[in-house]
């Protein structure tokens, strides 16, 4: 991955500027989509729907997103057709979310895990290739549902 969109709420804005830095280091080019501070809180959904856009428009090559359990961005990245979020707040979950899932946004609890282990986590997401094989119908059965549903509710 060259270019990651990444996004948090208040609770793990410090978590997400740590994260940047990180990225910058690794050769990740980092693209902020929110807040610019931690002074007030910010409601997550536009920042989770703002990162799954640019990942589902393949602006960046994959997305991240962080508050306090992870759980909130997950459900609202989930709502945009084309997106696997899931939480992660483990090395084994890293690995097989992208290797048999192939997520596409990762996201975090910045009040769950240390910033160490958000790193940690992120680089094994980024470093894990999606396996194929088995798992390409898998991710099949997962479009063909989403947009049978997204049918539905037009």
């Amino acid at each position: 991955m060259k270019k990651i969109a990444i996004g948090s709420d208040h609770a793990a804005f410090q978590a997400k500027q740590n994260l940047i830095k990180e990225l910058a280091e690794l050769g990740i080019e980092a693209v902020d989509a929110g807040p610019e501070s931690d002074e007030k809180p910010v409601e997550y959904v536009p920042i989770a729907e703002t990162v799954a856009l640019k990942v589902k428009n393949k602006e960046v090559d994959g997305g991240i997103l962080m508050c306090g359990t992870g759980v909130g961005m997950s459900i609202a990245a989930n709502k945009i057709p084309g997106i696997r979020a899931s939480v992660v707040n483990d090395l084994f979950t890293a690995q097989y979310a992208k290797s048999d899932v192939d997520i596409n946004v990762l996201c975090m609890g910045a009040r769950v895990i240390s910033e160490r282990m958000i790193l940690e986590i992120t680089k094994k997401w980024i470093e894990t290739p999606f396996t194929g094989g088995r798992f390409i119908p898998r991710i099949e059965q997962l479009h063909t549902m989403e947009a049978k549903y997204h049918k539905e509710n037009k």
